[in-house]
């Protein structure tokens, strides 16, 4: 109290009525509130985009934890834009305890301020008044990744990738593997082709016999596609086999933007031209280079590549 009467005795009149007036901004169905205990100049500025930042945080976590938002008489988070012109990027928080607890977040000046200690800050805070839980900084983190799409997905990936080097945790079941194998199926980012998933759909350019104990040609375990080509003159299930390849490269390269599906269908129609036996050997490889480089272009220019560990 000491300290607000003393920052009140430097304000003049005028700036101590216009303080008062300053509109108070809710959102998330009253659990988020934010105060200007700035300058209007400042207010105008930045009062809006905390207000639409923390919000659109909160509704990230409530979809996240797969609850539906809560309507709230008074708030749980109340955020305060302050008034510091230097270069100052502190959050400072006070939790007053309660049923529930408030989260009282100070941006000492909201130009600054460091919006990753913010954000994690709305994240206990909605923890605490929501979820009626104390989160630890790694913890919160965690939580808003798993809600957060883009970060739910960069995790599945990173998982993926430890699971494909051979990292295996102390309480690894039989059942992670079964998920791992399923996740290289899975489209984790619609419309999105990730370096993994071009190098999972190229493991599949590959022809194989119905049964362990067949072999192509008397000899052949598996056939690249471009001696298929070759083969398909002498053993007639090559062709059969292609056919139903071709259905199955669709599946996989469905999905995951349109270079990727793209070059899916190259594949296919080579595959399903290699079934036909209409054209000659010239053609086919002629169809299977274009479906190359439609493949490789996707490597190079439309993916997004795993994280580095």
């Amino acid at each position: 109290m000491l300290v607000l009467a003393l920052a009140l005795l430097a304000l003049t009149r005028a700036e101590i009525v216009q303080r008062m007036r300053a509109p108070v901004i809710t959102r998330a169905d009253g659990l988020v509130r934010v105060y200007a205990d700035c300058d209007e100049d400042v207010r105008r500025e930045f009062q809006l985009p905390v207000a639409s930042f923390a919000a659109d945080t909160v509704e990230t976590l409530y979809r996240g934890s797969r609850r539906r938002p809560e309507r709230f008489a008074s708030p749980g988070i109340v955020v305060h834009v302050g008034n510091v012109r230097t270069n100052d990027a502190r959050v400072s928080v006070k939790v007053s305890r309660g049923a529930p607890a408030v989260t009282h977040i100070h941006l000492k000046n909201p130009a600054t301020s460091d919006l990753a200690v913010f954000r994690a800050e709305l994240v206990k805070a909605f923890a605490r008044s929501v979820l009626g839980e104390e989160l630890s900084d790694a913890a919160a983190a965690t939580l808003y990744r798993r809600s957060d799409p883009e970060g739910r997905v960069a995790d599945d990936r990173e998982r993926l990738e430890r699971w494909l080097a051979g990292e295996r945790g102390p309480n690894w079941k039989p059942s992670d593997d079964e998920e791992m194998i399923a996740m290289m199926r899975k489209i984790l980012q619609p419309g999105r082709a990730s370096r993994r998933d071009v190098l999972v759909f190229a493991s599949r350019l590959f022809l194989y016999p119905r049964t362990y104990d067949e072999k192509f040609a008397g000899k052949y375990d598996c056939l690249s596609f471009r001696d298929a080509v070759r083969i398909a003159r002498i053993d007639l299930r090559v062709r059969f086999i292609a056919l139903a390849k071709a259905d199955e490269l669709l599946i996989f390269g469905g999905g995951r933007g349109d270079k990727m599906s793209r070059a899916a269908a190259m594949y296919a129609a080579f595959l399903r031209a290699l079934a036909a036996g209409e054209v000659g050997d010239g053609v086919l490889l002629r169809m299977l280079d274009a479906a190359d480089a439609a493949l490789s272009d996707v490597l190079e220019s439309d993916v997004s590549a795993p994280r580095s560990h």
